[in-house]
């Protein structure tokens, strides 16, 4: 497994990918996120900003092309390496965020732990503790001690248990599909000022996915889906 700093945590090259019987909805020649990068990737609803997650987390794999996260071609990795990897290397926060509604907000962030011995590995000190730093980090630190469900949580509170999940065991690289679109401006940007900082402090390589075009200016780059993908363009007449 190649792993060399001057590998692109995230590089997608000549990537085709088209649902059964429906047109290609994704055909990106190249796309690289560097380490420690910090990248807004902009489109409207449906232009397969999903997708291309589903691509880079290696939950999908592309007809054509290569997926490269960390210097590793996901496609060359069965099923159970693939989970491995993905579980020691990558944080999602997803727009749903899929927490599970029946455990208290510590035991919800400490779950990557429990599936990954190397994400548990790198938390220096007590896991528990550091679940509580991350929530606190994020701006629950009065809830990180009770034993309240996330079910009775604000939408604002339930994201930033599921952006603590992400972080916690300090993965190389955090995906975020959409996290911010059930929140109003104000919480909007309190909530991507903490998770910057926190990807920051840890060098965590963050790729945030929105059709919210007014946050772009908080990141190292944006970059728009359509510019990147061959087949969000119209044919030559």
């Amino acid at each position: 497994m190649t792993r060399e700093p001057s590998t692109p945590a995230i590089r997608l090259s000549n990537v085709e990918f088209a649902w059964p019987r429906s047109p290609r909805i994704l055909s990106i020649p190249a796309f690289e996120v560097g380490r420690a990068e910090r990248v807004f990737l902009r489109g409207p609803s449906g232009s397969g900003k999903s997708t291309l997650l589903g691509l880079v987390g290696g939950v999908l794999t592309p007809q054509g092309g290569r997926v490269e996260l960390l210097g590793t071609d996901l496609a060359q990795l069965g099923h159970a390496a693939r989970d491995r990897f993905r579980g020691q290397h990558l944080g999602f926060i997803f727009q749903m965020f899929n927490l599970i509604p029946y455990l208290p907000l510590v035991d919800n962030v400490l779950l990557p732990a429990r599936f990954s011995r190397a994400r548990a590995a790198r938390v220096q000190g007590d896991l528990r503790t550091e679940a509580e730093r991350l929530l606190a980090a994020l701006g629950l630190g009065a809830e990180a001690g009770s034993n309240r469900a996330v079910t009775e949580l604000s939408i604002g509170q339930q994201q930033r248990v599921a952006a603590a999940r992400a972080l916690l065991g300090a993965p190389e690289i955090v995906v975020a599909d959409e996290p911010t679109s059930a929140l109003d401006a104000d919480a909007r940007g309190e909530f991507l000022a903490l998770l910057m900082a926190e990807c920051a402090s840890r060098g965590t390589t963050l790729l945030f996915v929105s059709h919210d075009t007014a946050l772009g200016a908080r990141f190292d780059r944006v970059v728009a889906l359509d510019e990147i993908n061959r087949a969000a363009r119209p044919l030559a007449a």
